[in-house]
């Protein structure tokens, strides 16, 4: 399969991100995993979540803060961090830089199985 550009998916938070779906239930129709390019401006914030997913990033460029009840990392560009499934996280970019990043979903993201916080 041959995916000749990515599709641009609505976001949560407070503030537009722009998230470029390559592979999923959108783009590919794909169920195994979904992989997107991520870009949040500077003070973004999206509500927490309990996904039934896990979720690996790799930080390009900026800064990304992902918050478990564990407490707070500040991954970086050339970073990666894991989110496993099950388990409640909440990201965001506080930098003013904001941050690009590319994420897989395993199984894929949807609106059903991301549990976000009301």
């Amino acid at each position: 399969m041959h995916i000749k550009g990515p599709t641009v998916i609505k976001p949560a938070g407070n503030k537009p991100k722009l998230i470029e779906e390559f592979f999923g239930r959108v783009n590919s129709q794909t169920e195994a995993l979904s992989m997107a390019k991520m870009t949040s401006p500077g003070g973004w914030l999206e509500p927490g979540q309990t996904p039934e997913f896990d979720e690996y990033t790799v930080v390009l460029k900026g800064s990304l803060r992902v918050e478990t009840k564990a407490g707070a990392t500040d991954v970086k560009a050339g970073e990666g961090v894991l989110a496993p499934r099950g388990e409640w996280v909440r990201y965001s970019t506080p930098g003013d830089e904001g941050a690009e990043y590319m994420a897989v979903c395993l199984p894929s993201f949807s609106p059903d199985n991301v549990h976000r916080d009301e």
